[in-house]
Parts: C-alpha cells; structure tokens; sequence
C-alpha cells in the first residue's frame, strides 16, 4: 500500500509540473522559445521511429556507461588500496579533492585535445565517477565496524566468508549510494562534453544541431531522452546490486 502510494505522490508532482510546462508554453506562444510537453514528446515519437535516433543512443549509451564501469572499477580500487596504505591514500587525496572541484568544461577542453571527439565522454564520465566513488567507498571503509572482524577471526571463520560477511555486506550500501550519483552524473557530463566536442553520430551532436538550427522541440526531445536513459541505467544497476546484497545475505 505504502509502495502504491509513493508512485501515486511520484505521478502526481510529475503532473503538476508538466500542467506548469504547458501553461509556459502557453504563455510564451512560441514553439522556439519553448515547446510544450505535448510536442516535444511528439517530437521524440518521431525520432524514436529512426534508424539514426537509436545509432546516437547507442554511440552515447556505450560511451558514457565504459566510462561509468571504468571509473566504478578504478574509484572502488582506489579505495581499498588507500584504506590498507596509508601513503597511497596522502598521495592520492589531494588528486581526488582536485578532480571533484575542477569545471567539467576545463578537463573536457583538455581532453578533447589529448583524445579528440570520438572517446571523450568516455574520458569526461571516468573522471566524474572516480572521486565520487573513492569518496564514498573510503567513508565506507572508515565506517566499518572493528568488532565484526574480531568476531570473525575469533571464531575463525574462512577467509571468503568473513571477507563476504565482514566487508562486502557493509560497503554495499556506499557502493550503492556512490554508483547512483555517479551514473546520473555521467550522463550529465558526458552528453555536455559531446556538445562541445561535437562527434559524429553521438546524442551531444544531435543537441549542438538543435541549438544551431533553432529546433527547439528536438532540443527537448534529446533532452528527455538522455533524462530517461539516465534514469534507466540508475534503475537497471540499482537491480544487480540488490540482487547482489540478497545474494551475500543468503552467505
């Protein structure tokens, strides 16, 4: 009942702020000013219908998700290494601290010299999920309790399952917490490193197009569309992971 109740609130906000976007549009009455939410699905429908729509949802999607599992990969890494030497974790803090704060706009600029166009939302998503990932991973492991692993030893329980039970079990709410933010803001940065690196056939493309030719209704439709297939992939990885915790649970 709780949980019927939570998507009815959800549906509800979502309504009211689709009734104050058509009204905008209303109120503006120009399609190139602002669109409304009845057209600029429209709009995406008629993309959607494309072979060319789904070649850039792919071209970002593969890009922007390697980026993701690379940095999700490396940060957690990271993480564990500076958790169990100390001078990994000074030299690298300060690096972390810089990656977290640095304008997306200035290591995307970088980038797109070092790189060029065609990998750089791979290069731009790795680097936003790094710090993020470290950072939580690391709290995570500040935050564990030393008596589970007394316990553990003290009962002698087999390296596997105390690194299962002890460990992972503890970490996986952090992992959870720092994979979601990473992963929508992946996308963010991504498709903004693609607006300015403009590579052939990506979804940044089709956004830096839409803003050159006016075409407002596209812009929007793009928009919801890298809005959904963010909302996607948080939803689809949130899965595997729960799938996991019951799975260590079971253990």
């Amino acid at each position: 009942m709780n949980k019927l109740k939570k998507i009815l609130t959800t549906a509800a906000a979502v309504l009211f702020w689709l009734v104050i976007w058509q009204i905008a549009a209303w109120k503006t009455d120009s399609s190139i000013i602002l669109v409304s939410p009845v057209d600029a699905v429209k709009r995406l429908c008629e993309l959607a219908v494309m072979g060319e729509f789904w070649q850039s949802v792919l071209f970002s999607a593969g890009r922007v998700l390697l980026g993701f599992i690379l940095g999700l990969t490396v940060g957690t890494v990271l993480a564990l290494v500076s958790a169990k030497v100390k001078l990994i974790r000074t030299l690298f803090s300060p690096l972390i601290s810089v990656m977290k704060s640095i304008p997306v706009a200035s290591f995307t600029i970088l980038a797109l010299i070092w790189i060029g166009s065609k990998n750089l939302s791979v290069l731009v998503s790795f680097l936003i999920c790094v710090p993020i990932v470290c950072s939580n991973m690391m709290e995570g492991l500040d935050q564990l309790d030393p008596k589970l692993r007394e316990m553990a030893v003290t009962f002698r329980i087999p390296p596997w399952r105390r690194f299962v039970g002890v460990y992972i079990s503890q970490l996986l709410p952090y992992f959870r917490s720092a994979s979601r933010l990473a992963i929508g803001l992946c996308w963010k940065s991504g498709v903004a490193a693609e607006v300015i690196g403009i590579p052939n056939g990506s979804i940044g493309e089709k956004l830096y197009q839409s803003k050159v030719y006016l075409e407002t209704a596209d812009l929007f439709a793009w928009t919801i569309t890298v809005i959904l297939l963010s909302y996607l992939c948080e939803k689809i990885f949130a899965l595997i992971i729960n799938l996991l915790q019951k799975r260590v649970e079971r253990m």
